[in-house]
């Protein structure tokens, strides 16, 4: 079978049997094209995660101040964690530090539908655009004030 056709039928077995071209360094038999498309796709992958991750930190971040009767433990273990979560991939791929300013932008829309939803507070009770500063996102105490 040709490595096409493996990535076309068992994508797993088309990486483990492309690592293994790339480890003997049988580059004449590697798929390029599909191995090129691969690693593009890592790359916005990873950046889809870090918007993600954001959405849900600021979803929480809007809940804890539009609804401070309901704070508790729970939600500030779940902010935290997200925080952690985004500093790991930050971490990893410090080339997406760069763009955290216009992911947090982008997740805040989805964000602050997510809290509408879990709040049943209606989504013009959310600021239009992000309330945060970007440097307090992520760090691990900072709460904002009750809105």
């Amino acid at each position: 079978m040709t490595m096409t056709n493996l990535y076309e039928h068992d994508i797993h077995a088309w990486t483990q049997q492309t690592a293994e071209l790339l480890r003997q360094r049988r580059f004449q038999e590697l798929d390029i094209e599909h191995l090129v498309e691969e690693l593009e796709t890592m790359g916005r992958r990873d950046r889809q995660e870090l918007v993600s991750r954001l959405k849900i930190l600021l979803a929480h971040l809007l809940k804890w101040q539009h609804q401070p009767a309901y704070r508790s433990s729970s939600w500030r273990g779940s902010i935290l964690e997200q925080r952690l979560r985004i500093r790991d991939l930050l971490q990893d791929a410090p080339s997406l530090k760069p763009l955290l300013a216009e992911a947090a932008a982008t997740a805040y829309g989805d964000g602050a539908k997510l809290a509408s939803k879990e709040t049943g507070l209606s989504l013009v009770h959310f600021p239009e655009t992000l309330p945060y500063a970007l440097d307090r996102l992520l760090e691990d105490d900072w709460l904002p004030e009750e809105g």
